[in-house]
């Protein structure tokens, strides 16, 4: 009887060991997915940290996000009328003539919101509450705005600027035309806005926050320009009429000192091309003149704009006597470096007429690149009209303060 109840104490003192351990076990295990959670919780909250930190690639709400593609398909609608129309049959991509941009841009300034379209020297429709906007943040107001800007493949991007009294973002919203011309929306993405300004001649410049190395292997452009306040009719015409087909790549017009004294200053062979677009309004047919550009082609094109004789072309200009052409080649690696300079585009300032005749128009350089400037450099560019509407360039200077941001000129040919 004592050996049973013996057995029995130990049979109870074993179950009680056992449980007692599988509750151990337990709390155990529980306190390690405890510990794990925890340290997850940690790891989240230091790469939120992280990421706040280099300021792109934010979190976004769901609402903000759910309204951002709301809205930019509703301002698709408004133009869907005007894109169906458009012949999308031949061409692998759409490119829309700039008139079809225009219509479309009307229609999006009917519902009051400030938009953009992409033609060269075009205006920000309902410009005046994106520049309240700008001078509300030069003060330290908490504001925002929406600006649209309807792309060249009939696309609108959406975006929302954010200042909180601090920090600027930016909500950046694409759509984009589907199946049967339904509108899309491909990405909405979230960033803040590294430095920003708003310059005297109503540009609003600003730089995102991007990848940077070692993160990434190669520099990313979060430069962006966007022209707020409009030009006048007059600066908008000469911009397109003398400077717009010029521009600072390939030739010297614009980016050298010249004038009536020195016209050898000035790179013939190379700015020909630039002239050949102006007159034609076509791209230069360069298989044409892979063996040179005759004669009297080339003579007559820059006597047209360039007060120049026939003798001093051809003392300036490298001319080949027996064939009787222009040297011409393409722009490559031999005789042209890329750079920044090069990409910006020539923006009439000012106009001012002299009393020899002449017309000086102030030009600024404006590059929308990494430098993210809308002045790279300023200069003076003298034309001449003629009573039929023509002109001929007299003359150019650059300002002694701009000179040394200008890149060494390649010539075309030597």
């Amino acid at each position: 009887m004592k050996f049973r109840r013996r057995y029995e104490v130990l049979i109870m003192v074993l179950i009680f060991g056992c449980l007692l351990c599988a509750c151990e076990e337990r709390k155990s295990e529980s306190g390690k997915a405890i510990a794990e959670n925890t340290q997850r919780a940690k790891d989240g909250k230091q790469r939120a940290r992280e990421q706040w930190e280099k300021g792109y690639d934010l979190p976004l709400e769901e609402e903000e996000q759910a309204e951002a593609a709301t809205e930019c398909k509703k301002m698709m609608d408004k133009i869907q009328s005007i894109y169906k129309l458009v012949d999308k049959t031949e061409a692998a991509e759409v490119v829309l003539e700039d008139e079809t941009m225009l219509e479309m841009q009307k229609a999006v300034i009917e519902t009051g919101c400030p938009v953009l379209v992409t033609v060269a020297y075009s205006d920000m429709g309902n410009y005046e509450k994106a520049e309240q906007f700008l001078v509300d943040c030069e003060k330290g107001k908490r504001s925002s705005v929406v600006i649209y800007d309807i792309r060249q493949d009939g696309g609108i991007n959406r975006r929302k600027f954010i200042y909180d009294g601090i920090d600027m973002y930016v909500i950046s919203t694409s759509g984009v035309w589907g199946e049967n011309d339904k509108p899309g929306i491909v990405y909405t993405t979230y960033t803040r806005i590294k430095e920003w300004k708003y310059t005297e001649n109503g540009w609003f410049c600003y730089k995102l926050c991007v990848p940077e190395p070692p993160e990434v292997t190669e520099i990313m452009d979060g430069s962006q320009l966007i022209r707020i306040k409009p030009r006048s009719e007059e600066q908008r015409e000469m911009s397109k009429l003398c400077v717009q087909g010029i521009g600072y790549k390939g030739n010297n017009l614009l980016c050298s000192n010249w004038n009536l004294d020195n016209l050898d200053a000035l790179d013939y062979n190379g700015l020909y091309e630039y002239l050949h677009r102006m007159k034609y309004g076509e791209l230069f047919p360069a298989e044409k003149y892979r063996e040179g550009i005759l004669k009297e082609e080339f003579d007559s094109l820059m006597m047209e704009y360039l007060p120049i004789s026939v003798e001093r072309l051809q003392e300036y200009a490298k001319f080949d006597e027996k064939t009787k052409r222009y040297a011409w080649v393409p722009l490559g690696c031999g005789n042209y470096a890329p750079n920044f300079f090069g990409t910006s585009v020539p923006e009439v300032a000012a106009v001012k007429e002299n009393q020899d005749g002449t017309i000086t128009l102030t030009v600024n350089a404006v590059c929308d690149m990494v430098l993210c400037d809308d002045v790279l450099i300023t200069h003076d560019l003298t034309v001449k009209f003629k009573e039929d509407g023509s002109f001929q360039y007299w003359g150019n200077e650059i300002r002694k303060e701009d000179r040394n941001n200008i890149p060494e000129y390649q010539y075309r040919v030597r």
